[in-house]
């Protein structure tokens, strides 16, 4: 039996010592390493697996066509749109992911922007790091607004969603939502109103997105829905950079049709940092996709992500956390 390990070049080195603790007994293991220079090498190392592990490097239909034995495709991580699981499923393996394991950190991240943005954070570090300037009567050419009162609108009403939703309920803050899937009473029951997404775009002080990644709603986030944004709010995503239309995101701030943005996620998991038109800018916080990020999280996504693996190859896919 063998687990191979799909990686990014930079990822490749990685301590996976957790992982090893949950191995299937016997099992070797092997490294596929993702270089879009080198994609023979990548899909070589795939043939002998009976077990694919990755956290973000793809698994596309050339890929999976070279999965000769393989079971199982587990999933380091709560989405799985790197992969191409209906593919998968057609040739009988099956895909599965780390249902939950970092909803506490990725909604506390959510609300660190949030409140960095509204209590103008980097504008502040700036002033005192670079211009070396303690004051505050520059404040008064710029809109600071208390957070209390304010409306937030959450895009995908999930656990990451719901957890957002009582932190900012905590703040004082009124929150609706949009989410298709879910029924109205899932959002009342917690005080939160249930929109349609026309009511969410005009009306929200603060947009925050937690979508699962598809492809109907790649670009969610354009032209069209920003100029819906009759509040101007901030916007916040710590889900997936492909929602965002990073172009029309750069316009609709040049233009003020939005107030600022959190991102922890762009469109590319290797972003050109250095050409991108989000950089530098004073109302935008860019975190490096570690919204997620703690050593109990990356403990409990090593860790899970592995027994799924051993359940699935065991014989025991009832204990499979998120069978996809």
């Amino acid at each position: 039996m063998k687990v191979v390990f799909a990686e990014y070049p930079e990822s490749r080195n990685r301590d996976i010592k957790t992982e090893l603790m949950y191995l299937p007994d016997g099992a070797k293991i092997g490294f596929a390493v993702y270089d879009e220079d080198h994609l023979e090498a990548y899909y070589e190392a795939l043939e002998d697996a009976d077990a694919v592990l990755t956290g973000f490097a793809p698994l596309d239909r050339t890929a999976i066509d070279h999965l000769k034995k393989c079971r199982i495709i587990s999933v380091q991580a709560t989405g799985w749109n790197f992969v191409d699981s209906d593919y998968a499923k057609a040739k009988g393996i099956a895909v599965c992911a780390v249902g939950e394991y970092c909803t506490q950190e990725v909604a506390d991240h959510a609300m660190a922007l949030m409140l960095a943005l509204c209590k103008m954070f980097p504008y502040h570090t700036r002033r005192i790091n670079q211009d070396k300037a303690w004051e505050i009567e520059s404040l008064k050419d710029r809109e600071v607004r208390r957070i209390e009162g304010q409306t937030l609108g959450i895009v995908g009403f999930g656990k990451i969603g719901r957890a957002v939703a009582k932190r900012a309920q905590a703040f004082g803050m009124r929150v609706i939502a949009y989410d298709p899937y879910i029924v109205a009473k899932t959002a009342n029951d917690m005080g939160v109103l249930l929109t349609d997404i026309d009511t969410l775009l005009g009306s929200s002080d603060i947009i925050t997105i937690h979508m699962n990644m598809t492809e109907e709603n790649e670009c969610f986030f354009n032209k069209n829905t920003f100029a819906k944004m009759k509040k101007h709010p901030f916007i916040i995503n710590v889900a997936r950079g492909g929602m965002i239309n990073e172009e029309d995101l750069a316009e609709a701030l040049d233009k003020g049709l939005v107030r600022g943005a959190g991102l922890d996620v762009l469109y590319s998991e290797s972003p050109d940092l250095a050409n991108s038109q989000l950089t530098n800018r004073e109302n935008v916080i860019i975190t490096p996709h570690s919204a997620f990020y703690s050593d109990d999280s990356i403990e409990a996504c090593e860790r899970i992500s592995m027994e799924n693996i051993r359940y699935y190859l065991e014989g025991e896919k009832d204990k499979v956390f998120k069978l996809v």
